[in-house]
């Protein structure tokens, strides 16, 4: 395949797309002599040929390490690597890393240039994707961060061939989760095709994944600082951080999980109807995500009090009209926690 390059302006700022590139193009957009990479034990370890020649920061692993302490621990490697004004940081893997990397590079010496290279189906179609970077403190998901956009983004695809079943299943939840907001026809194709359909079919597979990189980057251009659209995005998201955190499960299970309780609360509010429902519910588990989990109801709600998405005593959620279109509706906290017990 042909490397198709796109463009795109946040604030004024270019964003270079490279789809359908390869690893080894990297060269030709930034320097090696000035660009340090910052990647995890594992995306290290499964293809450490593509790291010869680079300077690497390699961090621990998982949503347990995405914490300041790391970012500290880059920032203390950046300055023994006497990184400059002028030096590159390039997020190589999957969320956890480009929210980390592209976080650790907006504050050191107030900021310096990054790109990433995403190497999951999460990182390539949501977490990449949109600027926003940031930790977790403790149980509280991406509480500490700032919106600040990449220079660039190179989808390599070669690199999912190395991923866990798992972390294809916990992609597709985001894929999902852009079709019930933003594209009906997305979900009706979803639901024609299945998850072994993309994993053999490197072309069908390539398509997805720019559908989805635009549908993000179309409502991020129009509202970049979530004062509006960007809100949408948060579908499955408020319930889902809440439970994903308290029971370390994958990000994309957590919303899946998510998903199931906004659209039930969609049902009572919106009059968004049980058929659909039930189709979003059929999906789900047609590309293995959870649909249900018995949680802490207490725990969780302590939790959703600290949601970022918080106005004083109401909540903003994100609800489906239908399937392919949602609305941003203002809870009183007192009936969300209501909403919450009945699950």
């Amino acid at each position: 395949m042909e490397v198709k390059k796109t463009e795109h302006i946040f604030s004024g700022k270019k964003v270079s797309y490279y789809f359908d590139a390869s690893f080894s193009m990297l060269e030709q957009i930034v320097s090696k002599e000035k660009t340090i990479l910052v990647t995890d034990e594992n995306v290290f370890a499964a293809a450490k040929e593509n790291f010869n020649g680079w300077q690497t920061i390699v961090i621990k692993a998982g949503e347990e390490n995405k914490q300041q302490s790391t970012v500290d621990n880059i920032i203390q490697q950046l300055i023994e690597k006497e990184a400059g004004r002028n030096t590159y940081v390039v997020g190589v893997g999957g969320g956890v890393v480009t929210d980390i990397a592209g976080y650790a590079a907006s504050i050191y010496m107030r900021g310096v240039k990054f790109g990433f290279v995403p190497t999951t189906i999460l990182a390539m179609v949501d977490a990449s994707v949109g600027g926003k970077n940031g930790v977790d403190v403790g149980p509280y998901k991406n509480l500490v961060g700032l919106i600040n956009q990449p220079e660039f983004l190179l989808f390599d695809y070669s690199l999912l061939q190395t991923l866990p079943h798992e972390q294809w299943v916990n992609g597709f939840a985001e894929i999902i989760k852009h079709a019930c907001i933003k594209d009906a026809g997305m979900f009706e194709m979803l639901e024609k095709s299945s998850l072994a359909d993309f994993q053999n079919d490197a072309a069908l597979l390539a398509s997805l994944i720019e559908r989805n990189v635009n549908i993000k980057t179309a409502v991020v251009v129009e509202d970049e600082f979530e004062k509006d659209d960007r809100k949408l995005l948060n579908f499955g998201h408020t319930l889902g951080h809440a439970v994903e955190n308290i029971y370390q499960l994958l990000h994309g299970h957590a919303i899946s999980v998510g998903m199931m309780a906004a659209a039930a609360f969609s049902e009572k509010l919106n009059g968004f109807s049980g058929v659909e429902k039930q189709r979003l519910k059929n999906l789900l588990e047609k590309y293995q995500l959870p649909v249900a989990l018995d949680f802490d109801k207490a725990k969780v709600w302590n939790l959703l009090k600290m949601d970022k998405k918080r106005a004083s005593n109401e909540m903003y959620f994100i609800l489906l009209d239908k399937l392919g279109k949602a609305a941003i509706k203002p809870i009183p906290v007192t009936q969300l926690e209501e909403l919450i017990q009945s699950l």
